[in-house]
């Protein structure tokens, strides 16, 4: 099984208690802070993924950390079935699936969009209209600033990429030129 598909699986099955339970924000939060700490300690992420280390002694760990951070239940109970099923190490995919997850069920996609220059709050809400009419979904925008598309926008939704950047109409006009 594929990490992607593993991820979804372990993000609908947690979106789905979280939802019933609620507190989605801290769960996610909580999560993001478990992900972060393992990513800056190589050691750590080695230890939950090693397959030689017993169980008994990934469970001391799991549990001693746990009881110094002190997260909610919800949490401390997500991160021992990721433990029990050897999946801890994979927790980065599983927390980039559960906010995919939590985006989708709440009728909400991410939008990276790339500017040539800082977008004002009417442009983004402006953006952000016309993505809902592109997308019939609340649009979420993820934006950075490269100067090198000298204007216009690169917007990805998903997989799909709108490219309106200057850059590209040149690229585009250079290659028609070529070709005659």
């Amino acid at each position: 099984m594929s990490v992607e598909l593993m991820a979804r699986r372990y993000a609908g099955a947690l979106a789905d208690v979280v939802e019933k339970e609620g507190g989605v924000g801290n769960v996610q939060a909580e999560l993001k802070i478990w992900e972060k700490m393992m990513q800056e300690s190589g050691d750590l992420l080695s230890l939950f993924k090693h397959p030689a280390i017993q169980y008994e002694q990934k469970s001391k760990v799991l549990e001693s950390l746990l009881g110094k951070s002190n997260p909610g239940k919800t949490t401390a109970n997500f991160l021992r079935v990721l433990l029990r099923n050897q999946r801890l190490g994979d927790l980065g995919a599983i927390n980039k699936a559960f906010e995919e997850e939590l985006a989708e069920r709440s009728n909400e996609v991410a939008a990276e969009v790339i500017t040539a220059r800082e977008l004002s709050p009417e442009e983004q809400v402006h953006l952000q209209s016309n993505l809902f009419k592109l997308t019939g979904r609340k649009v979420k925008l993820q934006t950075t600033v490269d100067k090198n598309i000298i204007g216009g926008v690169i917007t990805r939704v998903g997989s799909t990429v709108y490219d309106s950047s200057v850059k590209t109409q040149l690229e585009d006009l250079k290659q028609q030129l070529i070709k005659g």
